[in-house]
């Protein structure tokens, strides 16, 4: 296999990406690593390097909002195959992730050297899971809210994470440069899409894309 030419990584915990690329660097010599912290940085990074081979997504990078970005990048990078890198560890997690397009899911705990064995194997074209999962079926109700998340446009989805994070109307119309006419037309749109009234509907049917506590392991 060629050795892959950029690879995104975005996780918000230096010393976890710092151990990671202390190992995945001398294997991989002349792929170029591209780093996020924050959400807005990872659609930054996307948006200048599509062309990137792998996106290698901590779910808990802040903002992400659970699967919301997962889903979000497969629809609008579909060219970019997306691997989890969690802390989260349960097989609900790991079958939903799969479910809303995930490549494959390597959990934290995984020694370093076996996450190197997991990306090659991902970047041949085959799948990796954790040798304890087993697929179950899918949740109708997630996977109908998925698809309509992966409808939004890429402005009208971080609209709606601005929503998530309590911001008015004239806060995000500052922040976006537009007027707070353009974000109310947006946010019509996105009510509609969403099939949600208004706000707090929009916010509560995203948060049924939320990662479950159960399972959770403390970082």
């Amino acid at each position: 296999m060629n050795q892959p030419e950029k690879i995104i990584i975005a996780d918000d915990h230096p010393l976890f990406r710092q151990a990671l690329l202390g190992t995945l660097k001398s294997k991989l010599t002349y792929t170029q690593w591209l780093e996020a912290e924050t959400i807005d940085e990872l659609n930054e990074q996307l948006n200048a390097h599509n062309n990137s081979d792998l996106l290698l997504l901590d779910l808990n990078i802040p903002g992400a909002h659970g699967f919301n970005t997962l889903i979000h990048v497969r629809n609008h990078f579909p060219q970019i195959p997306v691997v989890i890198v969690s802390a989260h560890e349960d097989h609900d997690t790991i079958s939903k992730a799969m479910n809303y397009g995930a490549a494959g899911f390597i959990p934290k705990s995984t020694p370093v050297d076996g996450i190197y064995t997991a990306i090659i194997t991902i970047l041949s074209g085959h799948t990796w899971l954790p040798d304890t999962f087993e697929q179950s079926q899918n949740n109708n109700t997630d996977i109908d809210i998925a698809e309509r998340v992966a409808s939004l446009t890429q402005q009208q989805y971080r609209i709606l994470m601005m929503f998530a994070q309590g911001m008015l109307n004239k806060q995000i119309a500052y922040d976006l440069n537009v007027s707070e006419a353009t974000i109310k037309a947006h946010a019509t749109a996105i009510f509609r899409k969403l099939d949600v009234r208004n706000r707090t509907q929009a916010v509560i049917a995203i948060g049924q894309l939320d990662l479950s506590e159960a399972g959770f392991e403390s970082r």
